[in-house]
């Protein structure tokens, strides 16, 4: 009868001791999947502040844009034209943009 005791003993041991091993390896994994979505994130925060650096100066430089030769087609007009899906070489042509600021204009409105 105390040879069935430590047998059930030991059979109850080694399961938990499989249980525990399960749940070890989960916590790695959870903890691995934590890891790896943190420098997901601070990657994504790094790009979106560079993206910031690069896309704070635009409305200044369309404003400098709208404001330089008031004989020409308006930028507004141009913009208007973007709208309608016009393309940089009909910018170009129409409204006396050069290439860079005609490409500039279909950037910022385009949708």
């Amino acid at each position: 009868m105390f040879l069935a005791y430590i047998r059930a003993q030991r059979q109850i041991a080694a399961q938990q001791a499989q249980g525990d091993a399960l749940r070890d390896q989960r916590i790695k994994d959870l903890a691995k999947r934590v890891d790896d979505y943190q420098s997901g994130n601070v990657r994504m925060g790094e790009d979106l502040h560079e993206l910031r650096a690069v896309v704070s100066p635009l409305p200044d430089k369309l404003a400098q844009l709208e404001q330089r030769d008031p004989s020409s087609l308006s930028f507004a007009q141009a913009a208007r034209l973007v709208g309608m899906g016009a393309t940089v070489d009909e910018l170009t042509q129409s409204c006396g943009l050069t290439q860079a600021e005609a490409e500039l204009m279909r950037k910022l409105h385009k949708n």
